[in-house]
């Protein structure tokens, strides 16, 4: 045994005591922040097929998310209507800048009620059926229509139009692309959005505004 070790005083219970409520509060804040991440996460809440959901992979959800920050500029508000896994991704706080918007997500499904107040309950074949004071509230929208069919985009159409004040991202089937201009004047971007389930049917992205992200 050393000399440096006959000198080593014990701590006394009391010491060891306020030491381990010191590193528990310390790891605190980093345990919520882990929390709240997680809570956030493309994929939190499962799939639901018989809903027509698929959620994107991180790479299209961050990159969307990118989209809504750039285009909503400091202290915008964006609406992500039926597409969660982006507004899950404007969440979490991994994003550039997601800090200086506000996301609410429109959705059928009622799991995301978890959300709070950022939840707004939707179903396309309702599409004006939203409260007033969102008509006209966001600086971008972003909708992933469940259907790949006229009437359910002519219905999102209605629900975009209420929302935006002027700027509307749309991620649907490439199918869809003549309605998609004839509806709401959108033309396809270079970027292809990817679901982390391969579909079968190729899925693209319209914007009613010249886009530098996704090159519109």
């Amino acid at each position: 045994m050393s000399d440096s070790d006959d000198d080593v005083t014990p701590l006394s219970a009391a010491t060891l005591a306020a030491l381990q409520q010191f590193y528990i509060e310390s790891a605190a804040p980093d345990a919520a922040a882990a929390a709240s991440q997680d809570r956030f996460a493309v994929g939190a809440v499962g799939e639901d097929w018989r809903m027509s959901q698929f959620w994107y992979d991180d790479e299209t959800a961050t990159r969307l998310a990118e989209e809504l920050i750039h285009e909503a500029g400091d202290g915008g508000r964006i609406a992500c209507v039926s597409a969660p896994s982006v507004y899950q991704k404007l969440k979490q706080g991994v994003v550039d800048g997601s800090e200086r918007v506000s996301a609410v997500v429109l959705e059928f499904d009622r799991r995301f009620a978890s959300y709070g107040d950022d939840f707004v309950f939707y179903d396309y074949r309702e599409p004006l059926a939203l409260p007033g004071a969102l008509r006209g509230a966001f600086d971008v929208v972003l909708a992933d229509p469940p259907y790949l069919a006229l009437d359910c985009l002519t219905s999102v159409a209605q629900t975009l139009t209420f929302l935006s004040k002027g700027k509307v991202l749309l991620c649907t089937g490439a199918i869809m692309e003549e309605h998609a201009r004839n509806l709401l004047g959108l033309r396809k971007c270079d970027f292809l959005p990817k679901h982390k389930n391969n579909l079968a049917n190729q899925f693209c992205c319209f914007a009613n505004y010249p886009s530098r992200l996704l090159s519109c």
